[in-house]
């Protein structure tokens, strides 16, 4: 019989260059199914990480983008009505959980934490998951594995993640990679030459030291590849880095005019 779940495994390997023992820690984890934290700034690769991870283990991957207006409904199911009369439609973490997925909250701080305390029974050693509408509590898959990202640097005291669901997690710190990896990535993954990469790579480590210091984030190594691939599509480096390193980081004047200045020191 077809699992549900089919549609969701990686056909093909993801490109993802390690920076550590990043691969090795989430193997250990998965060994014993502990749920994970992948803790990093935006675009800096956590959702590459665990594509990869999921097509090495030949695990599907069941990712959901949480947004404040998502409801616990949206995360386990709800009833909805068909041709045939009203019935029960699992949601995405009901799916993973049922048939043995890995379950990735991006982005889980931006849910409300009404929403988020759903998860509490299948990070500790009950593994369960109640359905209350529907009067089901289903026992997790063997293979079920729970994962989260955030970004520290986003938090607030209304977006922060509460510690009795932090201490539920192990924890994987994620950084830009050093400038030689991060040279490869962007080159490898918008196909242009090392030399106009390293540009790249360095106006963005530019950005970065201005983090909190005008700019909430620094250029991510995303930002770098779209860049890139602008640049190879036939834009020039300044008008690419206009588009995706000036209007994209900032709305202010000043700052915008103080990273084109850094463009300028790279492309002329």
């Amino acid at each position: 019989m077809q699992s549900p779940l089919n549609d969701y495994l990686i056909k093909t390997e993801p490109f993802y260059q390690p920076s550590g023992l990043e691969i090795e820690c989430y193997e250990r984890a998965y060994r014993h199914r502990m749920p994970l934290m992948l803790k990093g700034p935006t675009g800096c690769g956590k959702t590459r990480f665990v594509e990869y991870m999921a097509w090495k283990l030949q695990r599907p991957l069941v990712t959901v983008a949480c947004n404040e207006d998502m409801t616990a409904s949206d995360l386990v199911g709800r009833y909805l009505l068909d041709a045939h009369g009203t019935a029960w439609h699992d949601g995405p973490l009901t799916l993973a959980v049922r048939y043995g997925g890995i379950c990735y909250l991006d982005e889980v701080v931006e849910a409300r934490q009404d929403t988020t305390v759903v998860i509490h029974p299948l990070t500790d050693a009950r593994r369960i998951l109640p359905l209350d509408k529907k009067g089901e509590v289903i026992h997790a898959h063997p293979d079920f594995q729970l994962v989260v990202s955030y970004n520290p640097g986003y938090q607030s005291s209304a977006k922060d993640m509460k510690a009795s669901t932090r201490q539920r997690f192990a924890a994987i710190e994620f950084d830009y990679p050093d400038a030689d990896t991060e040279v490869a990535i962007v080159a490898r993954e918008a196909g242009i030459d090392v030399e106009l990469a390293r540009q790249l790579v360095t106006i963005a480590q530019c950005t970065r030291a201005l983090k909190q210091r005008g700019l909430d984030e620094g250029a991510s190594t995303r930002v770098l590849i779209y860049a890139g691939t602008l640049v190879r599509d036939g834009l020039t480096p300044t008008q690419s880095c206009e588009m995706t390193l000036v209007q994209a980081l900032t709305d202010d004047p000043d700052m915008a005019q103080t990273l084109r200045n850094f463009v300028q020191a790279q492309f002329g």
